[in-house]
């Protein structure tokens, strides 16, 4: 079992790369929305809030834009 999971990452190592990123913003944005949340409502600016809401919306760019973007560029030259 983990010898296939070897095989495959080094197989495609810039997808094992993305899908392990993902996973770890994955975590932080989870965290870091537990922490504000904790702290109450945001007051003044809300910096944290705006840099939670920043890395979320970038975390969703990169996968609807930039990734299909890549997938179509790397399987034309295939």
């Amino acid at each position: 079992m983990l010898a296939d999971i070897a095989t495959r990452l080094r197989t495609y190592p810039v997808a094992a790369l993305l899908e392990l990123a993902s996973v770890v913003v994955c975590g932080l944005l989870f965290v870091g929305t537990l922490a504000l949340l904790s702290s109450g409502p945001p007051s003044g600016r809300g910096d944290g809030w705006l840099v939670l809401i920043g890395v979320g919306a970038t975390f969703v760019l990169f996968w609807t834009v930039l990734v299909p973007l890549y997938e179509r560029y790397y399987y034309s030259r295939r």
